[in-house]
This record gives structure tokens, C-alpha cells and sequence, in this order.
């Protein structure tokens, strides 16, 4: 009979030097990926998949990650049955992780095996928790009642497990930190000035209990990447569902978020280059786009640079890295560099579509930045019709780029389009887009009202900010031209942004507070002045003497208006700006 401590066939691995070559090797097939290997990836964690189950979620990431990138049906299903038949691997041996250890910690004479099952479980249980996730997301896609509800359960279990095992690795840790403390309070003193030495004790790599600190410390970084992307994700909802994500369980902490998604990143596991994404897309897209720092969508720069300057050697040919050089750029204000990063990361994916297809689109906004509409009509005809994310919204900013360069037939041919392109009744861009390209495809349409358009849409999209200052003159001329009453109140508010980013102070007050009074627009336009109270609220947040009035402000967006464009989008911008005038008057 084999030994009840044995580990069993396909456990993480049978000794440490097995664990840490196991770990190395799902660790190099990520980098593959993120080097634009994706075939040799999925090749590498095909061969291996059945070694392990860390090298079976591997198979599966990539298999679930194809899935994402090309919305087909065969392949979200194979997705599916892939990360079920990974779960199933891992729920074969799995069961209590502290109460094993305790169990084997009784047998001194197993205590390395004890340690190792441990650990095997403790992976084992992670993964679970990651196998889910990606299922939930499997199934939110099918965008059905019952699709979501089951998503929302199956992302229940998934935090409880990830909630778990970090509490159990962190006991670990502390227990092992507390341990080499009491050791070295209570060593003997030297005996080398008696002409003896001492007996070598225990390799400083092993506890007692058999599991290495630097097993430990990957297992941390492990369940790190998604303990902190729960904590990161649930703190961007909008304030009126966070008491109902909170009262399912799911916590919101945005700074314990990042701590772990950092733990993990620095990590030997699988998942810190993934975790390094996340933190670049946060600190790149999240950050500057929902304003989360306040008003400066400058934060949290330095440290995308850091990242990147760090992982340069490391990934060279990454579409991915050099996607995210070109965001940090974009923030920079550093247009022409960043069209440069974005063009060569298109060029490094060219067999990976859905990165094409982000990177064409950073294209067309940085076209779109730089005045250039030509560039931007063609980059975003081409998103139009070839991706399948939101075809209605890619050819709204089709038709109004196509309408700014002076094609105004065929851009009123691109706006009746975005009526039959539109699917998805409860998205707030489509619905947007709806409306807008609805107002526009009329004979009275003019390329300057195509132009204010794409103002909009950069001011939306929180844009502006990153346009040079001749730039933003310009869009100050073309808006002082239109004259339709029904877009004063929006052209008052796109002033009122303009001179913010310009600095003129006095003539930004002035515009939002004409924007803030407009009611002729507010049935067409009805995100206006919400927006421009908030906005005017920003501007007097930089006073000390009007703080008070900017919070009133604030106040006044946030409970005086319902049922506008981008309610939620500007509710997180709110939530973050309020929330950092009460940081800021809780200093000494």
C-alpha cells in the first residue's frame, strides 16, 4: 500500500527542485506569450499539460485567453471543457489545506512530503479559484439573465477560495517569520573561540514542516494576482451596486488591490507577467480615464514607466509592453512617439487579431488628438468591420472622422449603418452612439458639427488633456463658429474644458457655468450639466477658500440628475474626487 503522504500522480511536484523547475517552466510559457509566441506557447503548455495541474491551467489559459481574442463559438466551448477538465484535476486530490498540514505535521519523520502535499493543495485550490473566473467570464459573454446570475455565483466562489488560501499562506509566512525570530533570540553563542565549530543545522531554504520559504513566497504571488484584481475591480464599481457587490461578499479595497497585484508581479509564478499587465492597464487606462486619483490623469505615470524600464530586457518583442509604451507616451502628451509605439506594436501582432485591433484603435484616438481625421476615419472603418466588440460604436467615430474631413454624403451613409449595428440595448456607449449618429444624418449636417463631435468624444473619453496647446486652440475656433442652439449648452461645456486644459482658469468657470444654466440642449444633450457642475467643482477644488463650494457642487451632480448619458462613468469620478477632499482635510 503506498504511503498516505506520498504525493500523488500529477501533484505540483514531488520534491522543490521539481516545484521550482514546474513553476519555471508555466512561467516560460507565459513569457512566450507575452513575446508574441502564442503559437509556441500553446504548443509548450499542450506538451506539458498533463504533467501537472499547474501546466494543465496553463493549456487552459491559453485556450480560454484564444477564446477572448476571437469571440468564436467552438473556440469559447473547447475553452469551457478545457478549464473544467483542469478543475476536475485539481478537485481530484484536493482537500483541507491547514488541517493536512497539521495532520502531517504529527510524522516529524514525513515532514518534508507533508509539506510538499501542502503545498500541492494549496495550488490546487488556487487554480480552482482561477478556473472559475475565467468561466464566469465564459459566461457573462452570452449576455443572458441567467448567464449572469451564474457568472455572479461562480465569482462567489472563486473570491471565498482566493480569500482562503491567502489567509492560510499569509498564517504560514507569519508563522515561519515568527519562528526565525525565537531561533535567533535563543541561538547559542559561538563556539568558534574554543577552537570547535558549530554542527551545520537545516538548510535556511526548508522549514521544519518541509514547505521552502521560496515555495511559499510563489504560492503568495499565485493567489496574489487574483485576490488583488477582485479588490481592484470591485473598488471601480459605481457607488449605488457597491453595497450590493458588498452584501454578496465581494470586498473593494483599491490600495490592498495593488499591493497584491505588485506581490505578484515581483513573484516566480506563472501569473506575475499577467499581473504586471494589470497593473499597467490600471495605471495607464483605469487611472486617467475615471479620474481616480481626483483630477490628474498624470497619476500613477512614473510607476507604468518604472514598470516598463524594469521589463524591457525581458520582453523585447511584446505588442503588449510596447502597446503600453505608447499609452505612457499618449499621457506624455507625446503624440508622434506614441502613433510610432502603436504602429510597431501592430506590426509585432500580427498574428494575434484582438491586439491589432487595440492597437488600431489607440491609433485612431491619437489621430483624433492631433486633428488628423483621415487617419482616424481609417482606422477606425477598419475596426468597423473587422472587430466584433461594438461595431455600432466603431462606426460612429467612423462617421464622425469621415464627416470632419469634409465627406459629409458619405458620412450620413455611416450614420444610418450605426442604427443596424447597434445589439447591445444596455450598453451606454452604443445608446450614445445611437442617439448621436440618429441627430447627425441629416442634409442639414455641416463638417463643423462633425468636428464638435469629435471634441465630444474626446472630452468623454477624458482626451483632452492629452492634445498640444495649438491643438486645443484650433478646437476653440471651430466651436466659436457653431452657432445651433440645440448644441450651445455642450459647446459651452467643450469651452469650459478646453481653457481648463489651457489653464485660463477665469474663461473655464465662465463657459461651465453658462453649460451648467443651459436648458435648451438638455433633452439632446443630457449629460451636460451634471458634467459641468462637476467640472466647475474640479476647477474650484484647486482654491483652498472655494473647497467648500466645489463639494456642494460635486453634491449637487451626483444627486440632482438621473438617467443621463455616462451617469455611472462621471458617479466613479465623483465618488474618487469626494473621496479625496475628505483624505486631504484628514491630514494634520
Amino acid at each position: 500500500m503506498a504511503d498516505p503522504t506520498e504525493p500523488a500522480p500529477g501533484s505540483v511536484a514531488d520534491d522543490k527542485t521539481d516545484d521550482l523547475n514546474e513553476a519555471e517552466m508555466a512561467l516560460k510559457g507565459i513569457n512566450m506569450l507575452l513575446n508574441n509566441g502564442f503559437k509556441e506557447s500553446e504548443e509548450h503548455f499542450k506538451l506539458y499539460r498533463n504533467h501537472s495541474p499547474l501546466m494543465s491551467f496553463g493549456a487552459s489559459f491559453v485556450s480560454f485567453l484564444n477564446a477572448m481574442m476571437t469571440f468564436e463559438e467552438e473556440k469559447m466551448q473547447m475553452a469551457f471543457e478545457d478549464l473544467k477538465a483542469t478543475e476536475r484535476l485539481c478537485e481530484s486530490e484536493n482537500n483541507g489545506v491547514i488541517e493536512t498540514i497539521k495532520n502531517k505535521l504529527k510524522r516529524s519523520v514525513d515532514s518534508q512530503r507533508s509539506g510538499v502535499a501542502a503545498v500541492d493543495r494549496l495550488q490546487r485550490q488556487i487554480i480552482i479559484a482561477d478556473c472559475q473566473v475565467y468561466l464566469a467570464v465564459l459566461s457573462f459573454i452570452k449576455q443572458e439573465l441567467s448567464s449572469y446570475i451564474k457568472g455572479g455565483w461562480i465569482l462567489r466562489k472563486a473570491w471565498k477560495m482566493y480569500n482562503k488560501c491567502y489567509g492560510d499562506i499569509t498564517h504560514l509566512q507569519e508563522g515561519r517569520r515568527r519562528r526565525a525570530s525565537e531561533q535567533q533570540a535563543t541561538a547559542p553563542p559561538s563556539l568558534s573561540n574554543h577552537g570547535r565549530s558549530s554542527s551545520p543545522g537545516p538548510s535556511p531554504s526548508l522549514r521544519p514542516d518541509g514547505i521552502s520559504p521560496e515555495a511559499l513566497e510563489r504560492l503568495k504571488g499565485a493567489v496574489s494576482f487574483g485576490y488583488g484584481l477582485f479588490h481592484l475591480c470591485i473598488s471601480m464599481v459605481p457607488p449605488h451596486l457597491l453595497k450590493i457587490v458588498n452584501l454578496l461578499g465581494f470586498p473593494g479595497d483599491r490600495l490592498q488591490g495593488l499591493s497584491a497585484l505588485t506581490y505578484a508581479s515581483e513573484s516566480q509564478d506563472m501569473k506575475a507577467p499577467l499581473a504586471t499587465l494589470a497593473l499597467l492597464w490600471y495605471h495607464t487606462v483605469v487611472q486617467p480615464f475615471f479620474a481616480l486619483d481626483g483630477t490628474d490623469t498624470q497619476a500613477g505615470l512614473m510607476e507604468a514607466k518604472s514598470i516598463l524600464q524594469q521589463r524591457e530586457a525581458t520582453y523585447p518583442n511584446s505588442s503588449l509592453f510596447m502597446f503600453f509604451k505608447g499609452r505612457v507616451q499618449r499621457l506624455e502628451c507625446e503624440i508622434s512617439r506614441a502613433l510610432t509605439s502603436f504602429r510597431d506594436a501592430l506590426d509585432l501582432a500580427s498574428d494575434q487579431r484582438e491586439i491589432q485591433h487595440v492597437c488600431l484603435y489607440e491609433i485612431g484616438w491619437c489621430s483624433m488628438i492631433e486633428l488628423n481625421y483621415g487617419e482616424a476615419y481609417r482606422a477606425f472603418e477598419r475596426l468597423k468591420t473587422e472587430s466584433r466588440w461594438s461595431q455600432c460604436y466603431y462606426a460612429y467615430l467612423t462617421g464622425v472622422c469621415q464627416g470632419a474631413t469634409g465627406d459629409l454624403e458619405g458620412a450620413v451613409k455611416v450614420f444610418k449603418d450605426v442604427e443596424r449595428l447597434f445589439k447591445r440595448k444596455n450598453n451606454q456607449i452604443e445608446l450614445f452612439s445611437t442617439k448621436r449618429a440618429e441627430k447627425l444624418r441629416t442634409p442639414s449636417l455641416s463638417k463643423e458639427l462633425c468636428i464638435l463631435s469629435v471634441i465630444e468624444i474626446l472630452y468623454l473619453w477624458k482626451a483632452l488633456p492629452n492634445c498640444s496647446t495649438a491643438k486645443l486652440k484650433t478646437m476653440i475656433q471651430v466651436l466659436q463658429r457653431i452657432d445651433d442652439a440645440s448644441c450651445t449648452g455642450l459647446k459651452n461645456l467643450l469651452l469650459g474644458a478646453i481653457n481648463g486644459c489651457l489653464q485660463n482658469t477665469n474663461d473655464a468657470i465662465q463657459f461651465f457655468q453658462l453649460a451648467a444654466r443651459d436648458e435648451v440642449g438638455r433633452l439632446s444633450n443630457s449629460y451636460v450639466q451634471p458634467y459641468s457642475c462637476y467640472e466647475l467643482g474640479c476647477v474650484l477644488l484647486n482654491s483652498p477658500e472655494s473647497a467648500g463650494k466645489s463639494r456642494v457642487l460635486m453634491l449637487q451632480a451626483k444627486e440632482d440628475y438621473a438617467g443621463y448619458d455616462f451617469e455611472n462613468r462621471l458617479h466613479v469620478r465623483i465618488h474618487s474626487a469626494l473621496a479625496s477632499m475628505r483624505a486631504a482635510a484628514a491630514q494634520p
